[in-house]
């Protein structure tokens, strides 16, 4: 165990370089000069020349990466370019807004998804089943940002149901807090302003989960330890949970694991949609702003994340089949 956790560190180390390459590499190559777009056309030369060196613009490409690399090892991202502030510390600051809209995605996407895709499993051909296949593939074809506009016009602007855009001032955990205290008007708040973006955003987990639940279910009922534990006359639920859905969740555990990058980054669309403030946000501003410290501090942040979340999900394999060890 202690070896295979050292070697996973150690392909997170990789995993962690190989992405500030890619990134430090696509934000130079992009058209545009952040020093114009802060200082304006109308700045002089000198004036340019100054604040480049200031933020170590003026060196080669190595060299600044170099420094950039040996920065990240010491948690330090840079001074952001638009906000003279550490670009960590404002996406940190972002991170857990951004972070309220994922876990509410996967929390509506997945337990819906198993769900269905169980229940279509079993009514094999049946309307269920095609009801949930039509589903999964809507939810897979359609852009998030299409469906975010669809939402707000449907629940905000016709039946006026949900805000559409923004977001409370207080966190989710502070209104959950306040609610322990029976005033749950702020809870009831923040949850609404959160379904609309985070339905959005789970829509396409939603439908891949639904169908590779269904086919892993297909899959596993066909065999032999499923019909022997029916023939030895254990109730049908028993057969469907404990044997059938703990392995069939195996695949689908992986995918998930996936398909977390895939949220967060969808969050970028759909915080943009729903003006929700979170680091997606933030990161198409400093997109639009040219601001390199900030861009590369939020995908090194996420890339790590996303090899954590990826980290622990190799633990809960454990848990679903013994059979497998590290």
């Amino acid at each position: 165990m202690h070896a295979y956790i050292l070697k996973r560190c150690g392909q997170l180390i990789i995993v962690l370089i190989a992405a500030s390459i890619f990134i430090f590499s696509m934000i130079h190559l992009a058209p545009g000069d952040p020093i114009v777009v802060l200082l304006g056309e109308r700045a002089t030369a000198e004036q340019m020349q100054r604040m480049r060196q200031a933020f170590g613009l003026d060196q080669p490409l190595h060299v600044q990466y170099l420094k950039f690399l040996g920065n990240c090892l010491q948690g330090n991202f840079g001074i952001s370019i638009r906000h003279g502030v550490p670009s960590g510390r404002l996406v940190l600051e972002r991170l857990p807004i951004t972070l309220e809209l994922v876990f509410a995605s996967m929390l509506i996407a997945i337990p819906f998804a198993i769900f269905t895709g169980v229940i279509a499993s079993i009514r094999q051909n049946s309307w269920w089943d095609f009801s949930a296949s039509f589903f999964s593939l809507f939810g897979v074809s359609m852009p998030s940002f299409w469906i975010g506009i669809v939402l707000i016009i449907v629940f905000g602007v016709v039946l006026e149901w949900l805000p559409v855009m923004g977001r409370p001032e207080w966190s989710l955990w502070s209104a959950a807090g306040i609610a322990l205290t029976g005033n749950w008007e702020p809870l009831g708040t923040f949850l609404r302003h959160l379904f609309l973006p985070a339905l959005t955003n789970s829509l396409w987990m939603m439908g891949m989960v639904t169908r590779l639940t269904r086919t892993s279910m297909l899959d596993v009922l066909k065999e032999e330890y499923v019909r022997t534990a029916r023939g030895k006359g254990l109730r049908e639920q028993w057969v469907i949970t404990k044997h059938a859905l703990r392995n069939a969740l195996i695949p689908v555990l992986t995918v998930v694991a996936i398909q977390f990058g895939s949220v967060l980054g969808g969050a970028v669309i759909t915080e943009t949609v729903f003006a929700w403030p979170g680091m997606g946000r933030l990161l198409v501003d400093s997109v639009y702003n040219r601001d390199y410290p900030v861009v590369q501090a939020a995908v090194i942040i996420c890339a790590f994340l996303f090899a954590v979340v990826n980290l622990i999900v190799d633990f809960l394999y454990t848990l679903l089949d013994p059979r497998i060890k590290y």
